[in-house]
């Protein structure tokens, strides 16, 4: 019986880390359609925001296996690429009211955001299989970081046209993967646990990618490259400041 209650906390704790990614899309509820510079903003918002993230997944990724990690983001780069040439020779499936260019971005980063979902999810099985208190600590500080997350992809989908709750539930459905991995993880500690750093870094090298080849071109369509440069560093800044406060 204590293992079901346990199972139960376990993807009860997972599935709250995934309902907050929704809430990033919230501060929009009050966009309308914007011109070009706007879009310029949110999608060097959304880049900011993904290279803070990536730094964080790195860093963590760093303290359990720098050489695991290090494979993660070589095989999140040739994942990412290869899924990008695949859309490219595809249809492009609409995401909500989105359709062609628009509509293949937004796959990519959702798409982007399930993968780093899983990672987490497995973070979450691995630390209550270290004891319910490392479990209660790792499940807040993923349910607060995944806000911002939960911002970018709505900077992304908002300002394209995409309702605010339809772009909450992306952000919702971009994190499901954080339940279903939590439960075989916390069974099995020790064959995910190896796994960890390699998934952290395969998810840092796909936002990195994404970064530099979709978000920032983006942003230069209506800023200068100065004005793009200004928004990264604040938005990272102010990632970074969310992430540090998160421990204290």
């Amino acid at each position: 019986m204590a293992m079901e209650v346990s199972l139960l906390t376990v993807f009860i704790a997972a599935l709250i880390t995934a309902i907050t990614t929704g809430i990033g899309a919230f501060p929009l509820a009050f966009a309308h359609r914007v011109g070009d510079r706007w879009l310029a903003i949110g999608a060097a918002l959304a880049g900011g925001l993904m290279l803070a993230a990536s730094h964080s997944l790195v860093s963590e990724g760093n303290t359990l296996d720098a050489w695991r990690t290090l494979i993660g983001i070589g095989s999140g780069l040739v994942l990412v690429v290869l899924a990008d040439r695949w859309v490219d020779q595809h249809d492009t499936p609409d995401i909500g009211d989105l359709q062609g260019a628009n509509a293949r971005k937004a796959l990519m980063i959702v798409g982007i955001m399930t993968i780093h979902s899983f990672a987490e999810g497995i973070g979450v099985g691995v630390a209550y299989g270290g004891g319910e208190e490392l479990g209660v600590f790792i499940t807040t500080a993923i349910a607060i970081h995944n806000i911002p997350e939960g911002l970018a992809i709505a900077l992304v989908l908002v300002p394209r046209g995409v309702s605010v709750w339809k772009a909450a539930g992306w952000s919702v459905f971009s994190s499901l993967p954080q339940p279903l991995m939590a439960i075989p993880a916390y069974l099995f500690v020790s064959v995910f646990e190896p796994f960890l750093p390699i998934g952290l870094g395969l998810a840092a090298g796909a936002m990195i990618w994404m970064v530099f080849a979709e978000m920032i071109p983006d942003a230069n369509k209506g800023l200068t490259a100065s004005g793009v440069g200004i928004v990264i560093v604040l938005a990272f800044m102010g990632m970074f400041a969310f992430q540090t406060l998160i421990p204290h």
